[in-house]
């Protein structure tokens, strides 16, 4: 039983130290993403520019896997 509440335990702290990598990766790839570009891609977004809406997505979808894979216990 108390094999089961360490496992619970550790698991719990995985998913907080996921959460906070994530927020951080995030913050600091959007940064980055906003520097390297030439355009405001939220200005974009709001004007409804798909392109540039899936283009955003795809880096934080890959980043997030980057990150992901990164702090996956082994």
């Amino acid at each position: 039983m108390k094999h089961i509440l360490i496992n619970y335990l550790a698991l719990f702290g995985y998913g907080i130290v996921g959460a906070i990598t994530m927020a951080v990766a995030f913050g600091i790839i959007i940064k980055v993403w906003d520097l390297i570009t030439p355009v405001d891609e939220w200005e974009e977004i709001k004007k409804g520019n798909i392109a540039v809406a899936i283009v955003t997505a795809a880096v934080i979808l890959g980043v997030s896997l980057v990150v992901c894979f990164a702090i996956l216990p082994s």
